[in-house]
């Protein structure tokens, strides 16, 4: 009896396999046949986006060599494109191109809009000085929009790197393992302490690593944070604690920061009122008085 099962399982196995074989063969030549002979992937949408975007970053880098400049100047610009979160090589080459292709692109948008024969050589005069600054703004846009974020985020990444160390973890190892747990919910911040652990393992001392974080972000609290640790390793003190009593000062300036915003919204307030709301008050309350009062008059002077 049981030979005869294994021989039924064994044939019955054979036919399954030959169908599956038989079912799949053209699958199966065409994988053989892509992997002899590989063939050009069809592009997708977001290759064919960054494809367009390497090459107008590759056009905009050939206008950077227009523009004069020093070696302080370009010093004081990588150092904003480094706050901005821009570490590439060529992040300086194609800001300064920038300066250049977006006011001749302004300006051909006055010449083709028609708007140069109303406003004449003042207007274009106007469209290149806009375009020259308008990188600048959004530099600096970005430089602030950044920095809010990490001086938000920073209390979570001091409570994380509390709980590593409270684990067994020394600071080096609870900053990666921060660096790694946070990608996700605090790019900028872990984006920051992953640099500070590449560092540390090229060889730098711990308290330069920090200071280039603090130099790096430009923000207080961040250097702040860099000065404590600092001399808490000077002075051999708990990191730990020195790192929950940052955690609590933040949180209480955020709430400081917010109760100070909600003083002065009653102030602002005053212009909206004064300006737009007050004008149609007084149209609502006295536009119909008004009217009465003149209708009364004509009655009153007409009938004499």
């Amino acid at each position: 009896m049981g030979f005869a099962i294994s021989v039924f399982l064994i044939v019955f196995l054979l036919i399954a396999s030959g169908g599956l074989l038989l079912f799949y063969r053209e699958t199966m030549l065409q994988r053989i046949t892509e992997v002899i002979n590989p063939q050009p992937k069809p592009k997708t949408l977001l290759s064919t986006i960054q494809e367009t975007g390497l090459s107008i970053s590759g056009v905009v880098e050939h206008f950077e060599n227009i523009l004069p400049k020093s070696q302080a100047e370009i010093s004081v610009v990588k150092q904003r494109l480094i706050r901005a979160g821009y570490r590439q090589e060529n992040a300086i080459k194609i800001f300064y191109g920038s300066k250049v292709l977006v006011p001749l692109l302004l300006c051909m948008v006055v010449l083709v809009s028609g708007l140069g024969s109303l406003g004449g050589i003042f207007l274009y005069i106007a469209a290149l000085g806009l375009g020259f600054l308008t990188p600048d703004f959004w530099l600096g846009r970005r430089i602030t929009t950044r920095q809010h974020r990490i001086r938000r985020g920073l209390p979570d990444v001091l409570d994380l790197l509390i709980i590593c160390i409270e684990a067994g973890l020394s600071l080096d190892q609870a900053t990666a393992r921060s660096a790694e747990e946070l990608r996700k919910a605090q790019p900028e911040l872990s984006d920051e302490l992953t640099v500070v652990v590449l560092e540390q393992r090229a060889g730098r001392p711990r308290s330069d690593t920090w200071k280039h974080l603090a130099d790096r972000t430009g923000v207080d609290a961040v250097r702040n944070l860099v000065s404590m640790l600092v001399q808490s390793e000077q002075f051999g003190t708990s990191i730990a604690k020195t790192l929950r009593v940052h955690s609590d000062t933040l949180r209480t300036q955020r709430v400081q920061h917010v109760e100070e915003m909600a003083a002065k919204s009653t102030i602002k307030l005053i212009f909206p009122l004064v300006l737009f709301i007050f004008p149609a008050l007084f149209v609502v309350l006295m536009g119909p008085a008004v009217i009465i009062i003149l209708q009364s008059f004509k009655t009153s002077f007409g009938g004499h």
